[in-house]
């Protein structure tokens, strides 16, 4: 289910530093200097308790727990008793301790829905220039976490694609060291090891994404190649033509030749940017429902980072690195 944005005494639970995000929302800040400001100007500064549950006659529910949000009394979920809440200031507190010596800034933060899902952007020093062009890809890590049970505190690599603001999130999978996944049980200084271990694989993993960017950008692939990637993405219903799947394969196609940042000589007409008119689609254009603007935005966010955009994205990054093969 889609969340809008969270709001905190009437204002929206988010904030950025520095150039405007390719979201647009949010409230712009000079980049805070500790975890504690990016809370405080983020609006995550409530905790979350858990709390007994009782019928309406008022008898006890056993094993089952309230997750209420204090400073607004609002419940969030009703999960078994065995969950542990990990707070919001100590989820930001968990990435001061793996990132260390400076190399992080804070970027992005917020809350969506009541309060129950919340994330934070993180900028990494170092880029990913593609061959050798002004194409630059930033390197980020992406921690999400959520008062209602339905995941777990996550620290993801992400990129961000400079001239248009493409994002990429990449799963969280221990078996590759692309990122750790700390589940809502314990303590969560037991767990820091374990994520600075994994965390510190960072610079490799950036390495080798790289390797494969450029591989993407030295593909050049034929018409039939591009139909039926993003056939493969959009296909029609079977039997037939599905109209909305061939319109947006239509914009696919214009996104691929004329979306943003696909001017750029050495990367124009790759597979690189077949990839990047995907990401285009899904972060800018793809439809989504809303009364106003900020809540189709906030929730074309939500679902290019967490949701069925990000699947997208993820299932075109796969398709994409199998075509330049």
């Amino acid at each position: 289910m889609p969340h809008d944005l969270a709001t905190t005494n009437g204002q929206t639970a988010m904030m950025y530093a520095g150039e405007t995000p390719w979201h647009g929302l949010g409230t712009k800040l000079d980049e805070p200097a500790t975890a504690a400001e990016a809370i405080q100007a983020a609006g995550l500064n409530y905790h979350v308790d858990l709390r007994p549950i009782k019928t309406d006659d008022g008898i006890p529910i056993p094993n089952r727990k309230a997750v209420i949000r204090t400073d607004t009394n609002t419940p969030l979920a009703v999960l078994s008793s065995s969950y542990s809440p990990i707070q919001n200031h100590e989820c930001f507190s968990f990435l001061d301790t793996v990132v260390q010596d400076g190399q992080l800034r804070y970027h992005t933060a917020g809350a969506l829905g009541k309060g129950e899902k919340v994330w934070m952007l993180a900028r990494l020093d170092g880029e990913i220039r593609i061959k050798d062009s002004e194409d630059v890809t930033e390197p980020y890590l992406l921690l999400s976490n959520s008062h209602d049970g339905s995941s777990s505190l996550r620290v993801m690599y992400s990129s961000v694609r400079v001239c248009c603001s493409n994002t990429l999130a990449l799963a969280e999978r221990r078996s590759r060291g692309q990122g750790v996944s700390i589940i809502h049980k314990g303590t969560l200084d037991v767990k820091v090891g374990e994520a600075r271990e994994i965390l510190g694989f960072a610079k490799r993993f950036y390495d080798d994404l790289g390797d494969r960017i450029n591989r993407l950008a030295w593909h050049y692939p034929t018409r039939r190649q591009l139909e039926t990637y993003f056939e493969m993405l959009y296909p029609d219903s079977e039997g037939t033509q599905n109209r909305r799947a061939e319109n947006i394969r239509s914009e696919l196609f214009r996104l691929f030749e004329h979306g943003r940042g696909q001017d750029i000589p050495k990367t124009k007409l790759t597979t690189w940017a077949a990839f990047n008119a995907v990401t285009e689609f899904v972060d800018h254009h793809r439809s989504t429902r809303g009364r106003t603007e900020q809540e189709r935005a906030s929730r074309r966010l939500e679902s290019a980072w967490f949701g069925s955009g990000n699947r997208l994205k993820a299932e075109a990054w796969k398709l994409a690195l199998e075509m330049a093969t």
